[in-house]
């Protein structure tokens, strides 16, 4: 699991085992990372907070990777973004593209440019 937190940093991938079997969750405290970007729409009232970025994880993988939507799940808090699913692998890949899309700033902002803001 250390390898995988390695290549998502600042997100944090956890498992855990509850009554249901075996789960998955990636994490990231808002505020940590590309507050930048968010800050370009802030008048439209994007704050970079877990709802924001679980609007753009969301909009991500149903445009990129819509074979797993059905697998991964969104539970975000306003201060905190989280995603969650039993199929590990899933989960893995989920994480690894998004993080490396991430780090893609240009095309970051032009998937952000086109989100809607939820409230």
């Amino acid at each position: 699991m250390n390898d995988i937190n390695s290549k998502i940093k600042p997100f944090s991938f956890l498992e855990y085992t509850s009554a249901a079997g075996n789960g998955y969750s990636v994490i990231l405290n808002a505020g940590m990372y590309k507050d930048h970007i968010f800050e370009m729409r802030s008048d439209d009232g994007f704050e970079g907070g877990g709802y924001d970025w679980a609007n753009l994880a969301s909009t991500f993988l149903e445009l990129n990777l819509s074979h797993l939507a059905e697998k991964i799940s969104f539970d975000p808090e306003a201060d905190m973004f989280s995603a969650y699913s039993s199929d590990k692998d899933a989960l893995v890949s989920f994480i690894t593209q998004f993080h490396a899309f991430c780090e893609d700033e240009p095309k970051m902002i032009a998937l952000f440019q086109t989100l809607d803001f939820i409230d």
